[in-house]
C-alpha cells in the first residue's frame, strides 16, 4: 500500500486499509509523545509561520493545506527521521504523507471547532483506526 493510499484510508476513504493504517498509529505516537500532546504540537506549527493553516483545521470552514516544506520546517529533521524509521519510508514521505493526514486528524478532532481535552484526543484517535 502506498503512503497517500495509507493517508486516505485513514477516514474510510480507502475500504479495508482504514484499520491497518501505519501513518495514522504513527501521527497518534507523534500526538502522544511530544510535549503538550496535540495542543503542544499545534502550537509548535503555529511558532513555525502555520498558524493561520492551524486554524483552518480547528475550524469549521474548509482546511488550509501544508507542504511537506512546512511539516519538515515545523518539526525538524529528528522528529521526521524517527517517523520515518516507524513507517519504513524516506524522510520525504513520511513529511509528505504527514503533510497530508494532519489536517485531517485535527479537523476529526475538532468537529465543532473546539480540541478535545487530554485523554479524549488519544480515545477519538483511537476511533479512527477501529
Amino acid at each position: 500500500m502506498g503512503l497517500l493510499d495509507m493517508v486516505g484510508g485513514l477516514l474510510g476513504q480507502g475500504g479495508q486499509e482504514q484499520g491497518n493504517n501505519p501513518l495514522m498509529g504513527a501521527v497518534m505516537g507523534l500526538i502522544q509523545n511530544h510535549p503538550g500532546g496535540l495542543q503542544g504540537l499545534l502550537g509548535q506549527l503555529q511558532e513555525k509561520g502555520l498558524g493561520d493553516q492551524v486554524a483552518s483545521w480547528i475550524g469549521t470552514g474548509a482546511n488550509q493545506p501544508i507542504s511537506a516544506e512546512h511539516i519538515q520546517t515545523a518539526l525538524g529533521s529528528d522528529q521526521l527521521q524517527q517517523l520515518a524509521g516507524q513507517l519504513g519510508v524516506s524522510h520525504d514521505e513520511a513529511a509528505s504523507g504527514l503533510a497530508g493526514l494532519l489536517p485531517q486528524v485535527v479537523d476529526k478532532l475538532s468537529p465543532e471547532g473546539n480540541l478535545p481535552e487530554g485523554g479524549n484526543v488519544m480515545n477519538l484517535l483511537k476511533g479512527f483506526l477501529g
